[in-house]
């Protein structure tokens, strides 16, 4: 055999080994597998469907062009479908899942543009048509033999997705909760008969489809629904995909709905009426908003519903401040004449900024709370790693809270209510009590003994003047830290600190050649002394200095002729040569031949 049969000889055989893997791999993968990873890979991660599409386009076809599955060529169309009889290969299937995929993400392209331009929504609709067409050839091709039962059961699965996301896009609430159902049955089925890393995927798929069933059962007339929707959404900090604008506008409705019968809102013996939606909206799920934070799970969570109040806080005092701007007047007098009372639109717009900056101290609080666990275990453990938390971070969150109840005493209107005022007055002395006591803390690490002593008698004088002043108000006390816990803690500190300055005192490796370890001398300027310098067996030992400094050395001579200026030159006139003038004149006489 030739050289160049050899060579196509082998290259058959490399042919033929990349085809083998390449089906072994699908093989391997599910449908909902090849689908996720496709997704997250190429723009779904970020929400950018056209460029999922583009790679659709693409893979589809480098398929064709692999199997030699062309539609015509460019001059002619010749259409061609996949049969039972060409499904020798797994990526024929593959090519109607490319298909289904590339109409479903142009659909969802379309749904983001139709916000501002709504007559692509028939478009929409339409691509979402011709994603289930390509499903229900999926799902009739995989009925075929050659194909195993899970595969078979997830086209069934795929199919029934699609299709109740178009019955949902056209309202048809029975029907596509019925196909939901469908899909979320399978679904769990396959998590339930394979191991925990594969049922990951399809538990994932069964979380993104309830809400979609919740939703279509709310609309159907089952309004225990709409309860468990919201807790849904206020769980995790808003819904993402299909479903996210539809469940923001039924929330908003519902709310908007149950608004039109409140009028009023009572704070601290006032009743205000309450004449802006928007407002009205917030106050009502405001109660909602506090239970799903108190039952959050973790920290994250917390954090991401507290940002949320607190954005849909401040949305609602914009629009009171834009109520306020055509009353420009009475705003800044902010008196009314015949009562000495604020009016009742800057009453509620102190009454908003009460609930925002009161949101934001509990939310500084959860914080504070939970560095000061990752602190304690950080003193348990001592283990390195990332950076861990430093008395510092507390100190920063404390001083936030301060300048929030500072805020809150210069609300208009609650300038003359003692009962408010010293109930803020006592929030502050127990947030201040815990500021000094994480400064103390901070002190302690640098070893400044007598400041941190200052300061933790400091802490007992503001946990007592909350002790003595609490009296009424110890309900409204009961939500901030124990002072009680506070001062047992600071009493065992101050006996540790004591004991940490005495031996700090009375160590003798601080106190038998300081001047010997401080002083920075390399080795080679201290041959003379004897000194247990533990860096001398460490990586950056100091044997000399590098680079050595500069040192003065003599430099080269200047020379300069002072002679010069002493010696007189004898005249040179007769040996310069006059130079014969010139002009008219000497022209003349050259001409006639008179010499000068």
């Amino acid at each position: 055999m030739d050289l160049w049969g050899s060579l196509l000889l082998l290259w058959g055989g490399r042919r033929s080994w990349c085809q083998l893997h390449w089906e072994c791999a699908l093989t391997r993968a599910t449908v909902l597998q090849i689908v996720k990873e496709s997704q997250q890979q190429h723009g779904l991660r970020h929400g950018d469907f056209q460029r999922y599409r583009g790679y659709c386009s693409r893979r589809l076809r480098r398929l064709r062009k692999t199997l030699n599955f062309k539609m015509g060529n460019r001059h002619k169309f010749t259409g061609k479908k996949v049969t039972e009889e060409i499904l020798s290969d797994n990526r024929y299937l593959l090519l109607i899942l490319m298909d289904a995929e590339r109409a479903w993400s142009y659909a969802m392209q379309l749904k983001q543009e139709a916000n501002t331009e709504p007559r692509k929504r028939f478009h929409l609709l339409s691509r979402l048509r011709k994603a289930v067409k390509h499903a229900e050839e999926l799902e009739r091709l995989c009925e075929s033999n050659r194909v195993d039962a899970k595969t078979k059961l997830e086209a069934q699965a795929y199919m029934a997705y699609l299709t109740g996301m178009l019955r949902f896009e056209h309202q048809e609430w029975k029907a596509a909760m019925e196909a939901f159902n469908k899909c979320k049955t399978i679904y769990e089925k396959l998590a339930n008969a394979f191991t925990e890393e594969q049922a990951v995927l399809y538990n994932q798929r069964v979380e993104e489809i309830s809400p979609n069933i919740r939703y279509c059962a709310y609309n159907i007339g089952d309004q225990s629904a709409m309860n468990e929707l919201m807790q849904m959404r206020l769980r995790s900090g808003g819904t993402e995909g299909l479903l996210a604008e539809k469940l923001e506008a039924l929330i908003t409705q519902t709310r908007a709905k149950q608004a039109a019968t409140m009028s009023e809102v009572e704070w601290r013996g006032r009743t205000v009426p309450v004449k802006i939606d928007k407002v009205r909206i917030f106050l009502l799920g405001l109660a909602d908003n506090e239970a799903a934070i108190a039952q959050a799970e973790n920290e994250e969570t917390k954090e991401r519903l507290f940002e949320s109040l607190l954005s849909e806080c401040r949305d609602a005092i914009q629009a009171v401040r834009e109520e306020l701007k055509p009353d420009q007047k009475q705003r800044e007098h902010s008196l009314e004449n015949d009562s000495g009372k604020v009016s009742n639109i800057q009453y509620l717009h102190s009454y908003l900024t009460y609930i925002k900056l009161s949101t934001a101290i509990k939310r500084n609080e959860s914080m504070a709370k939970s560095l000061q666990k990752a602190l304690l275990q950080q003193q348990r453990s001592d283990e390195d790693g990332k950076r861990s938390p430093r008395p510092q971070d507390l100190i920063r969150l404390y001083d936030i809270i301060l300048q929030n109840l500072v805020e809150l005493t210069q609300l208009p209107g609650l300038e003359e209510d003692k009962n408010f005022q010293k109930e803020i007055g006592l929030k502050t002395l127990v947030y201040k009590a815990y500021r000094c006591f994480f400064i103390a803390q901070s002190y302690v690490l640098v070893k400044k003994w007598s400041e941190a002593l200052v300061l933790y008698e400091r802490v007992l004088k503001y946990a007592r003047e909350v002790q003595s002043g609490a009296g009424a108000h110890r309900n409204s006390l009961k939500e901030l830290p124990d002072v009680q816990d506070l001062i047992t803690q600071v009493n065992a500190e101050k006996y540790s600190l004591q004991a940490a300055a005495i031996l700090d005192a009375n160590d003798p490796h601080e106190t038998e050649s300081p001047s010997q370890v401080r002083d920075g001398k390399p080795l080679s300027e201290r041959f003379e002394t004897f000194c247990l310098d533990p860096s001398l067996v460490s990586k950056q030992v100091s044997l000399v200095h590098f680079p050595p400094g500069f040192q003065p050395i003599p430099c080269k001579p200047l020379f300069f002729d002072l002679a010069l200026n002493h010696v007189a030159f004898p005249p040179l006139e007769d040996k310069v040569e006059q130079k014969a003038k010139s002009g008219l004149t000497g022209y003349i006489k050259g001409i006639f031949g008179f010499k000068s």
